[in-house]
């Protein structure tokens, strides 16, 4: 039924994130450097000095506003997945592949809608750390050369007044920024990540009318969700550079998706595109791995199996 579709989709959300937010903060920061201005070297260097920095609970900045959008966005794109690969089947037969990636295609596009702007606020809080961090360094510099230095005052944003000032100053228009490269990251990641994990979950299934044991669910999610990932990890550092209000010392500025992957290309080098390209499918590997296991397990249905037995 819908209603357990979207509850399980929440659900494996929620307990997805929470495991692998730190994973995703450190892609953020190391996909945002820019050459000349490079804080940390390696994913276990930013979690390390994250934790100096700004204390064990910096790496969960931003977590709220994932955690609290993750739910509808996790529950569209599997519900969504569902719903286009039942209207493109013919009589109960096994979809071919093209329709299975165009099922991808149209999950992809509809989980946009939370997607955007969830990612828009996640950014700015997981990236304000790097920035600060840049900017305590320069204050330390110049401390060198003066005699009254001043105190760096450390500025954290809050998600409210984010999305305050964003509505304030751009409507909400403000909350969708960089949506045409959110579309161009999610949409191929949904072509690949669907058919290839409805194909390689089936590989565990003795029957077809019974579902795969839950640790083929949890194994196809990974191996689906690290190719898709590495695949699309292009379009997600433009993505991430497009949606960074703040920049860092001597950083590029953006007017679009040309521009950005012109000056990624010519500035960086092509390699500068595959940048946290191991974070993500370290994050994407056991986020859709859990994901499906709590969407095929079905926790929701027994949740609603037991509320009539409850009430009688």
């Amino acid at each position: 039924s819908l209603p357990a579709k979207l509850i399980n989709g929440g659900i494996a959300g929620l307990i997805g994130v929470t495991c692998v937010f730190p994973i995703d903060l450190a892609k953020t920061r190391l996909q945002n450097q820019q050459n000349g201005q490079r804080m940390y070297t390696s994913l276990s260097d930013c979690l390390i000095k994250t934790i100096r920095s700004e204390g064990y609970f910096g790496m969960y900045r931003g977590a709220a506003v994932n955690l609290t959008l993750v739910t509808p966005e996790k529950a569209i794109k599997l519900a969504a997945n569902d719903f286009f690969r039942h209207h493109l089947s013919k009589d109960g037969k096994k979809l071919t592949l093209l329709r299975e990636m165009l099922a991808g295609c149209g999950a992809g596009t509809c989980q946009v809608i939370v997607t955007t702007p969830m990612e828009m606020l996640k950014i700015q809080l997981q990236d304000a750390g790097r920035i600060e961090a840049q900017r305590k360094l320069m204050a330390a510099q110049s401390q060198i050369s003066s005699s009254s230095p001043e105190p760096a005052v450390e500025r954290r944003p809050t998600a409210t007044q984010i999305t305050r000032e964003l509505l304030r100053s751009k409507g909400i228009a403000g909350l969708y920024k960089g949506l045409g490269a959110t579309l161009l990251r999610d949409v191929p990641f949904s072509i690949v990540y669907f058919p290839l994990f409805a194909n390689l979950n089936k590989l565990g299934q003795k029957d077809p009318n019974v579902k795969a044991p839950f640790y083929v669910s949890f194994l196809s999610g990974c191996v689906a969700g690290s190719t898709a990932a590495v695949a699309v990890n292009p379009c997600d550092v433009i993505k991430t550079r497009l949606q960074s209000l703040q920049r860092g010392v001597n950083e590029d500025t953006y007017s679009g998706i040309l521009d950005c992957t012109k000056k990624i290309w010519q500035r960086e080098g092509p390699t500068a595109f595959f940048k946290g390209a191991y974070c993500r499918a370290l994050v994407i590997a056991p986020l859709f791995g859990i994901a499906q296991v709590v969407y095929f397990v079905g926790i929701a249905e027994f949740l609603l199996d037991m509320l009539p037995k409850r009430r009688a």
